[in-house]
C-alpha cells in the first residue's frame, strides 16, 4: 500500500468508537432484541391456547417449531444474499416481513392459520439475526469484536425474556393475541429508524467494489479523516478463499464449519426445549401457572453474561472460552429437574442455567463472525444460524416426545443437559483444528476502490 491507501479496518481499529458506530450497534441490538421476543412468544402464550382452543399438547409441536422451520430458511437464503447484495437491504427486508407475519398472527382463529404465520414470521427473523450480527461485527475494532458483538447478542435473550415478562402481564388483561400485536408493531417503528439511518458496512462496500463516494460517506461518520484517503482497501487474511458458501468449505474452514454447526444445533436443542416446555412442565410440577411463567422467563434473561465471555474472548482463546461455558451449562440443566420441590431453589437454578447457557450460546455468533473473512461472512455466520435452528426444531419435538413417553420430569432435564457437553466437545475439536489448520489462503487481499 502507499501512504494514500486507506485500510478500511486498520482505521476502524485506531479511531475511538463512535457515536454513529453506537447508532448501529443500537439499531442491531434492537433488531435482535425483537427476534428474541417474536421467537419466544409462541411458548409464552402456549398454555393460554391449550385452554381457549381446546387442544391437546402433542398438538402444539407444530405451531412451536414452525418459525423454528421458517428461521432455518430465512437465514440460509439471507447469508449468501448479504454477501452479494450487501446487509443492510437484507436487514430491511426482513425487519418488514416477520413484523408483518407476527401482527397478523394475532388474528389467527386456528391451529393451522397460527401455524403458516409463524414459519413465515420465522424466514424474517431468521434473516435479520446473523446479518445483524454481522453489520456490527464489521463496524467493530480488532480488540473489541467479541465483547461488542456480544453485548448485541444480548438483545435476543433480553428480548425472549422481555416476551415472558410481558406475557405474564398481558395475558390475563387482553389475552395471548395481545403479546403477537406488541411484537408486529414494534418493528414498523424500527424500521422506520433503520430506512433513515442504518448504513451498509464498509468492508463490504469496499470487498463489493462500491463507488468510493459511498465508502468515504460512511467512514466520515467514524471519523473525518476517513476522506483523505486516495483510495480504500481491505487486507485480510484468507480472501482468496472464493466468495459466499464457497468459503465456509475450503480447506481451512471446513472443520470449523462442521464443528460451529453442530456447537450451535445442540445450544439450540436446549434453548427451545427449556423456553418452549418449561412453563408446561413447571406447571404440570404443582406451580401456579403464572408462577411457571415467570420462572421460565429467568432462563433467557441469563443471556446479559455475553458481555463477559466476550471480555474473555478478546483476550483469550474464545473457543476454550465458549466449551468452558457449555459444560458449566450442562450441569445447571441437570439440576433444574433435581430441585423442583423448591420454589425459590428453582428460580435461583433456572437464572444460573439461562446465564451459562445463552451466555454460551449467545457468543457463538461472535466466533463464526471473526472466523470467516469479509466476503463469506455473512453466509457463514448465517448457515451456522441457519443449520442450527433444526436444532431448535428438535428440541421442540424431543420435549413432546420426552412427554409421550411419561419420562419423570428430572430425567427430562437430563436428556437436555447431554445436549451441552455435545457443543462442549464439537469447540473443543474446532480448537484443535484451528491449530493445525493451513494457512488461509496466502497473502492478504487488497481490495481497492479508486476516488478517481
Amino acid at each position: 500500500m502507499t501512504h494514500q491507501d486507506l485500510d478500511v479496518q486498520a482505521f476502524i481499529n485506531r479511531h475511538p468508537f463512535s457515536p454513529y458506530q453506537w447508532l448501529v450497534f443500537a439499531t442491531c441490538f434492537f433488531i435482535v432484541l425483537l427476534d428474541g421476543f417474536d421467537t419466544a412468544a409462541i411458548g409464552f402464550i402456549a398454555p393460554s391456547l391449550l385452554k381457549e382452543w381446546g387442544i391437546a399438547k402433542p398438538a402444539l409441536a407444530p405451531v412451536l417449531s414452525a418459525a423454528l422451520f421458517g428461521l432455518a430458511a430465512g437465514a440460509l437464503a439471507a447469508g449468501p444474499l448479504a454477501d452479494r447484495l450487501g446487509r443492510r437491504i437484507v436487514l430491511l427486508a426482513a425487519v418488514l416481513v416477520f413484523g408483518a407475519a407476527c401482527g397478523a398472527s394475532a388474528f389467527a382463529t386456528n391451529l393451522d392459520t397460527l401455524t403458516v404465520l409463524r414459519f413465515v414470521t420465522g424466514i424474517g427473523l431468521g434473516a435479520a439475526m446473523p446479518n445483524a450480527v454481522t453489520l456490527v461485527s464489521e463496524f467493530c475494532p480488532d480488540g473489541r469484536r467479541a465483547v461488542i458483538t456480544n453485548a448485541m447478542f444480548c438483545g435476543f435473550p433480553l428480548g425472549a425474556a422481555c416476551g415472558g415478562f410481558l406475557a405474564a402481564w398481558m395475558i390475563p388483561q387482553w389475552g395471548w393475541r395481545s403479546v403477537l400485536a406488541l411484537g408486529g408493531i414494534a418493528p414498523f417503528v424500527l424500521l422506520l429508524v433503520m430506512a433513515l439511518r442504518l448504513p451498509e458496512s464498509v468492508r463490504h462496500m469496499v470487498a463489493r467494489g462500491a463507488p468510493a463516494e459511498r465508502i468515504r460517506a460512511v467512514l466520515r461518520r467514524i471519523h473525518a479523516s476517513g476522506a483523505d484517503a486516495t483510495r480504500y482497501v481491505l487486507a485480510e487474511q484468507g480472501a482468496r478463499t472464493g466468495g459466499g458458501f464457497t468459503v465456509l468449505f475450503a480447506r481451512s474452514y471446513a472443520v470449523g464449519t462442521l464443528m460451529l454447526w453442530l456447537a450451535y444445533f445442540m445450544g439450540l436443542v436446549i434453548f427451545y426445549a427449556l423456553i418452549n416446555w418449561m412453563p408446561i412442565l413447571f406447571k404440570e410440577a404443582g406451580l401456579p401457572a403464572q408462577t411457571a411463567t415467570l420462572i421460565a422467563a429467568l432462563f433467557p434473561l441469563g443471556g446479559v453474561g455475553a458481555i463477559l465471555f466476550g471480555w474473555l474472548m478478546d483476550r483469550y482463546d474464545a473457543n476454550r472460552v465458549i466449551a468452558i461455558g457449555f459444560g458449566l451449562t450442562a450441569l445447571a440443566v441437570f439440576l433444574i429437574g433435581q430441585v423442583a420441590g423448591n420454589v425459590g431453589l428453582l428460580t435461583v437454578t433456572v437464572f444460573g442455567a439461562g446465564a451459562l447457557m445463552n451466555t454460551a450460546q449467545s457468543s457463538l455468533p461472535a466466533l463464526a463472525a471473526a472466523y470467516y473473512p469479509t466476503q463469506g461472512r455473512a453466509t457463514g455466520v448465517a448457515w451456522m444460524l441457519g443449520i442450527g435452528r433444526f436444532g431448535g426444531i428438535a428440541g421442540s419435538f424431543l420435549v413432546a416426545e420426552l412427554a409421550r413417553r411419561q419420562l419423570p420430569f428430572g430425567q427430562v432435564f437430563m436428556v437436555v443437559a447431554a445436549a451441552a457437553l455435545v457443543s462442549m466437545a464439537a469447540l473443543l475439536v474446532k480448537l484443535a483444528a484451528d491449530r493445525n489448520r493451513p494457512a488461509a489462503g496466502g497473502p492478504a487481499l487488497r481490495a481497492r476502490v479508486d476516488l478517481h
